[in-house]
């Protein structure tokens, strides 16, 4: 751990012209970010909640987080493996009927009915570090028939939660084969959204209760959730898209008329809209290997197992655009292994949201970061928000 310095302030000063810049060119209406280190904690709030409006961004604004969901809910299963009521290496089709008895594609470009029976079943671990054989498939939309077939389904990972009940959802992937055998290659998104369903059924309540039991409540989360209630919608951002062919930033997701307002699935994989305090609470308790003030969440062990990368070079194969060569996937969450900039420190994990969000925690600098815009990312590459962030909180830290 370094000594108890944090970040100079002129630098500090630095980043929030940068990060301004943005929202001054028209980019964003708005974004807040937040850094924290050895204690010391500084939130920016920048710019207004949507274009032309009058609400201005505050420390408190309600943000959807998109894939920042995940690692939330690998924290959440791995409480129960911990009080043994999931185990990593069991099957998980004592829970998910649904899955037992997959069939297996023998090309990902064959026809759906040119399968082979699974090798084995898919386990705890395979939904965690995203192995069990289904996800996004890393090609142009329509290039392949099984492509097709989980967007007709209504399965396809996107930024909004799926509009299908859970037995629904599981019902309709139950009728896919798998792209590839379990624990062979890592796939995208699937297994959180499999993951939160079968939270669900093990604990026998919502995945929303079973979070804020065992997670929001203990933890002061008191603004995170899969819906909005009513009297907090003032609070939330809208957020933004570019319309294809014109470049053109239109609505995504409004405040008032928000696709966030009573949600069919609580989406595992994506589907929690939080602040960048409450989530500041969630990646300080990882910090703290699990411990959250005098409150601990999960064991030393457990968070190092979740946090270290658990992929081979031969499952991170196909997923090269998500990795390169200097990151890895834990337990619901990445994990960089090379410093290839500013910030990738080996050690450092977390994850970005599809809809604008960033949130990594670095034990080596005692440091963590969380960026807040209501941008959809659409394209492989982050955007220069992200990295500019990135870059500027790096270049903060006063030793």
């Amino acid at each position: 751990m370094s000594n108890q310095a944090g970040f100079s302030k002129e630098r500090l000063g630095r980043m929030h012209q940068v990060m301004a810049g943005h929202v001054e060119r028209g980019e964003i209406p708005g974004l807040v970010t937040l850094v924290w280190r050895n204690g010391e904690c500084h939130v920016d709030a920048i710019g207004k909640t949507e274009f032309g409006g009058n609400e201005m961004m505050k420390r408190d604004t309600l943000f959807r987080i998109a894939s920042m969901t995940k690692p939330i809910v690998a924290a959440a299963a791995m409480i129960l493996v911990e009080e043994c009521v999931l185990r990593l290496d069991e099957p998980v089709e004592r829970f998910l009927p649904e899955l037992a008895d997959r069939r297996v594609l023998r090309q990902i470009d064959g026809p759906l009915d040119d399968t082979v029976p699974a090798n084995r079943s898919i386990t705890l671990r395979d939904l965690l570090t995203f192995r069990l054989g289904i996800g996004a498939v890393l090609a142009p939309p329509g290039s392949f028939p099984i492509q097709k077939a989980i967007e007709a389904a209504g399965l396809a990972p996107g930024p909004n939660p799926p509009i299908l009940a859970p037995d629904e959802w599981m019902s309709r992937l139950s009728s896919l084969p798998l792209v590839h055998q379990p624990g062979e290659s890592w796939m995208y998104h699937t297994g959180s959204d499999i993951l939160g369903v079968l939270l669900s059924r093990a604990s026998g309540m919502t995945l929303e209760k079973f979070l804020r039991e065992r997670l929001f409540t203990p933890l002061g989360m008191k603004d995170t959730g899969f819906s909005v209630p009513e009297q907090k919608r003032n609070r939330l951002s809208t957020s933004y898209m570019i319309k294809p062919g014109t470049g053109e930033l239109v609505v995504h997701d409004g405040s008032t008329e928000s696709r966030w307002a009573n949600p069919a699935f609580e989406s595992g994989g994506g589907g929690l809209v939080s602040t960048v305090d409450d989530y500041l609470a969630f990646c300080l308790m990882l910090l703290g290997k699990g411990s959250y003030g005098s409150t601990r969440v999960l064991s030393r062990s457990t968070v190092e197992l979740m946090t270290s990368d658990q992929l081979t070079q031969r499952q991170k194969e196909q997923a090269h655009i998500f990795f390169e060569d200097h990151s890895g996937w834990g337990l619901g969450m990445g994990v960089n292994i090379r410093r290839n900039s500013l910030w990738s420190t080996p050690g450092r994990f977390g994850w970005d949201g599809g809809v604008g969000t960033s949130g990594y925690t670095d034990p080596a600098e005692n440091m963590v970061g969380i960026l807040m815009t209501q941008r959809m990312m659409q394209s492989p590459e982050p955007p220069r928000v992200f990295s500019d962030f990135w870059t500027t909180a790096y270049q903060a830290l006063s030793n």
